[in-house]
């Protein structure tokens, strides 16, 4: 289906940018602060890319996907003409904002898709990027010690999101302008894409939080080897993976269940990673954080297109919720410079207590 092609595509760039750091950093000649003040420069361009898009895409779904996949190909491939931190800096900044454009774009179009066909198409769609991920970081991996260079590497990956684009064409879209809505309709659908976007918001500082430290805390923390360590993110993407198709497999499982399973599963995951005395454990902690966390978010999406035909609450969710992506990197570096990694990673179990209460609320 070309949704799910989109999404997959759109998650080769971001597997294969993990294992192509080190050789840009390498061949950039740049230090580490400097590598991580341009990878800031990724969420800077999101944010205002993606409210931009949810205000035009509306009614426009398909062309919209379409001109941000080309974007973003060309975003990708510009990485490789950077000379300098700088130049860095501005090229991500622009594979940011069509990023961004391009996770609103796909939601939007998803949410369009599934309220014409009647079929729940959030969590396969979604499924597509974590396995794209788990699959292009060791294939970029084989192709660097082929001898290919990052920008080599970045127009392959380029010319896939471009190509990826063309299956758009068989995508059956309505067209059309949203419904409109008077003001105290459009304050009530702001004030639930609130209210859902936090929820996810609370899902995405978790796994942030685990691409970005697990494979950390195994090192230092758990005495793991490097080969150990790597499987960390592998696994909870993994275990993503099979929490969003056990849920596609099963239409009747309400929201309200998907809630206490990510509230209970998920912070009892993470807690188990951050203290568990072992690397075992702490593998074990973060593909149960997985398979509990995964079904969550599409659902989120999915319940927002169909309260919502205008696309505002698709809109408001995905935006409001990327601030997770924003905030976890300094919440758990702030945390671990108080009481160290491990028990950083094991508090951001408490994000489980909103979902938890969700799940017991009169209404979900």
């Amino acid at each position: 289906m070309p949704l799910i092609a989109v999404c997959a595509a759109w998650g080769v760039f971001w597997g294969s940018w993990s294992a192509l750091l080190p050789a840009v950093k390498a061949g950039l000649g740049i230090t580490a602060g400097d590598l991580g003040l341009a990878l800031s420069a990724v969420p800077v361009g999101a944010l205002p890319a993606m409210a931009l898009t949810g205000r035009l895409a509306r009614g426009r779904e398909r062309a919209a996907l379409a001109v941000t996949m080309i974007l973003f190909a060309f975003a990708v491939a510009g990485i490789g003409l950077a000379s300098d931190a700088w130049q860095l800096a501005l090229a991500l900044l622009l594979v940011g904002a069509a990023s961004g454009a391009l996770d609103i774009a796909l939601n939007l179009a998803t949410g369009r898709a599934e309220r014409e066909t009647g079929r729940r198409l959030f969590q396969p769609v979604h499924a597509a990027f974590p396995v794209a991920v788990i699959a292009a970081a060791p294939l970029t991996g084989l192709a660097r010690s082929y001898g290919l260079g990052a920008a080599t590497v970045l127009l392959i990956i380029a010319a896939i999101v471009a190509a990826t684009s063309l299956t758009l064409v068989a995508l059956p879209l309505g067209r059309g302008l949203p419904e409109q809505s008077d003001g105290d309709d459009g304050r009530r659908l702001w004030g639930a894409a609130v209210v859902l976007g936090m929820l996810a918001a609370c899902v995405l500082i978790i796994e942030n939080s685990v691409e970005q430290w697990s494979v950390l805390l195994l090192e230092e923390h758990r005495d793991a080897t490097p080969l150990v360590a790597s499987a960390a993110p592998a696994i909870y993407m993994a275990a993503l993976t099979a929490g969003r198709l056990v849920a596609q497999a099963l239409p009747r499982l309400p929201l309200k269940a998907l809630y206490a399973v990510a509230g209970a599963g998920g912070g009892a995951g993470i807690a188990l990673a951050g203290l568990g005395g072992g690397a075992a454990a702490s593998l074990a902690g973060f593909g149960l954080t997985g398979l509990a966390l995964g079904p969550l978010v599409p659902a989120l999406l999915s319940r927002a297109a169909a309260d919502d035909p205008s696309g505002t609450m698709v809109w408001g969710v995905s935006t409001i919720s990327y601030t997770g992506f924003v905030v976890s990197p300094l919440l758990v570096a702030g945390l671990s410079g108080w009481i160290g990694l491990p028990a950083a990673l094991a508090a951001l179990g408490l994000l489980g207590l909103p979902l938890l209460a969700r799940a017991v609320a009169p209404r979900s």
